[in-house]
């Protein structure tokens, strides 16, 4: 399989996944999740407000120092409780989850059970 037909393939998933939450009608906010090769990174999204409410990854400060690498389970793990928490503080409780491209597996998957486990329901 070339590049260019990964690519693709990704962009697609990316577009049904997208398309499945705005078909949705919600109104709740959108925890989107981006992986690259050596970290992980969270966002909560007010696509109505068109602004980020909370964010978490694993360049912050809070968690750079006590990971051993930031493209792990763990390490995504730690992102899910650090979003979960921001997001709880600034008062959001529902959201609707965002995998972008990426199979619900592994890291995306880590950190998903860490953000329900930290008080985020989706």
């Amino acid at each position: 399989m070339s590049k260019q037909h990964a690519k693709s393939l990704f962009e697609r998933r990316r577009a049904r996944v997208r398309g499945r939450i705005s078909r949705s009608g919600t109104t709740r906010l959108r925890l989107s999740v981006f992986r690259s090769s050596k970290h992980i990174y969270a966002q909560v999204i007010d696509d109505v407000a068109g602004r980020t409410v909370a964010t978490a990854s694993t360049i912050d400060k809070e968690l750079r120092e006590g990971l051993k690498t930031g493209a792990d389970s763990a390490a995504a793990a730690a992102v899910g409780k650090l979003i979960a928490s921001r997001a709880v503080a600034a008062g959001i409780k529902s959201v609707v989850f965002d995998r972008g491209g990426y199979i619900f597996h592994g890291r995306v998957k880590a950190l998903a059970d860490a953000a329900r486990e930290g008080g985020l329901d989706f």
